[in-house]
């Protein structure tokens, strides 16, 4: 079976990424006792990665580049806001556990979307937070293995991701 359109894929990967002094690091990696499984066409994944694999069976081996500009995008600096420290209380304190520099922090935005922000650093009034993805600006290379393919049943394919092991369970 070839991976297509509704198809649920299971596959182990290295991911490394290049950074500014073009070295190539291992950020990410699936192995066979935790693989990454989903269902082609609608994972959230960049474009780029799912054409990468489009046809391949399982057993296959993979390794690819996809562009930051073909992944998630360049560093978008308007994308790096202050926040006002008091967004942070809890109680009227500050979790300073919590508000350290490199911690990702789930939020939301004023229409309730959730993002993830990474906090930049930690001001007198003020945390500096990147709400870029965390590969924004950075070329993706991928290098692993198909280990199975198969249909998606008429509920993934309705909810739009992969139930049962490896997916989400209801």
């Amino acid at each position: 079976m070839k991976i297509e359109e509704n198809k649920v894929v299971s596959l182990t990967y290295e991911l490394r990424v290049t950074d500014e002094e073009g070295e190539n690091t291992l950020v990410e990696t699936a192995d066979e006792e935790n693989p990454m499984v989903f269902l082609f066409g609608v994972s959230g994944l960049p474009e780029k990665f799912e054409q990468e694999l489009e046809g391949k069976s399982a057993g296959e081996a993979f390794k690819f580049t996809v562009a930051s500009e073909e992944g998630y995008g360049d560093l978008d600096e308007s994308a790096i806001v202050p926040v006002p420290k008091n967004v942070f209380e809890v109680e009227g304190k500050i979790d300073e556990e919590m508000v350290q520099v490199g911690n990702y922090i789930p939020m939301s935005d004023n229409e309730g979307n959730h993002m993830q922000g990474r906090i930049v650093s930690v001001e007198n009034d003020h945390v500096l937070m990147d709400f870029n993805h965390p590969l924004a600006g950075m070329d993706m290379h991928f290098e692993g293995k198909i280990i199975s393919v198969r249909e998606a049943t008429q509920e993934e394919i309705s909810h739009g991701h992969v139930h049962g092991e490896g997916g989400h369970h209801h």
